[in-house]
């Protein structure tokens, strides 16, 4: 008896069974909670264990002095601190330095002041080095481009700019994209110089890792600066609290990190 095409005898067809659901097709009540990924450290200040990155490092120097590494590149244990001014004036007056590198340590007079400023260069070399990487955008109506296109990751404005069409471009971006995060943390000419322009009042970066990794740093100084720490800095030009929340509403934080 002749055996149908494509069968060999005595052989059970193989049978098609569907493939399993990939995690982004899974019905809602079959959801993983999502883990963090990467180093976690604990705040000597407060004892929470957060990621790295949204910790500020510190080490010892050979003379004793505490010193901060915001690169997390320097040599030593590194002491590892919620990047807000009450954990690190915390952390000064309880001699908690101390405490957790179990040594006599030095500390300067104005480390808050020394690290707002590094955080502050940082954050401005990250902005420049988005330009030469041909991701950002500079100017009212190129951003606005930008912006009406969905293509914005970061929209940075001046705090010295005039309200009104600061206000205007930052609810174009915010209606494309809810949750948009716009930074006022710095004046025209700072955001100028590094993209080789007298001023600039609206700048956009695009959807990119190193604007994530720009908005990390830009997190971490906002948590540091507290209300009138930046004279060009007002509740009403940052639409972030201290936290990194929008005070919009929005749901897209500025940054994961628990102050």
């Amino acid at each position: 008896m002749q055996q149908p095409t494509g069968q060999a005898k005595g052989r059970a067809a193989p049978r098609r069974g569907r493939r399993a659901p990939l995690a982004a097709e899974r019905p809602s009540g079959d959801q993983r909670t999502p883990q963090r990924s990467g180093p976690q450290r604990r705040c000597i200040a407060s004892g929470e264990v957060q990621p790295q990155d949204c910790l500020l490092r510190f080490v010892i120097a050979p003379d004793g002095r505490v010193i901060a590494d915001l690169a997390g590149k320097l040599p030593g244990r590194g002491l590892w601190l919620t990047p807000s001014r009450a954990a690190l004036d915390k952390a000064c007056s309880r001699n908690l330095f101390a405490k957790a590198a179990r040594r006599p340590v030095t500390i300067p007079a104005d480390l808050r002041e020394g690290v707002t400023a590094a955080l502050r260069k940082r954050c401005l070399e990250l902005i420049g080095l988005a330009r030469r990487s041909g991701l950002v955008a500079a100017g009212f109506e190129k951003c606005k481009a930008r912006l009406a296109a969905g293509q914005a990751g970061l929209l940075l404005q001046a705090s010295d700019a005039a309200a009104d069409g600061r206000d205007r471009l930052a609810a174009l971006g915010t209606a494309v994209r809810p949750g948009l995060a716009v930074v006022r943390l710095f004046t025209a000419a700072e955001l100028g110089q590094v993209l080789g322009r007298d001023n600039a009042v609206h700048v956009v970066a695009m959807r990119a890792p190193l604007t994530g990794r720009l908005m990390v740093e830009l997190g971490r100084l906002q948590q540091l600066l507290a209300p009138g720490d930046n004279p060009a800095q007002t509740d009403k030009a940052v639409p972030y609290d201290q936290a990194g929340n929008n005070q919009d509403g929005a749901t897209e934080p500025l940054s994961q990190c628990r102050m």
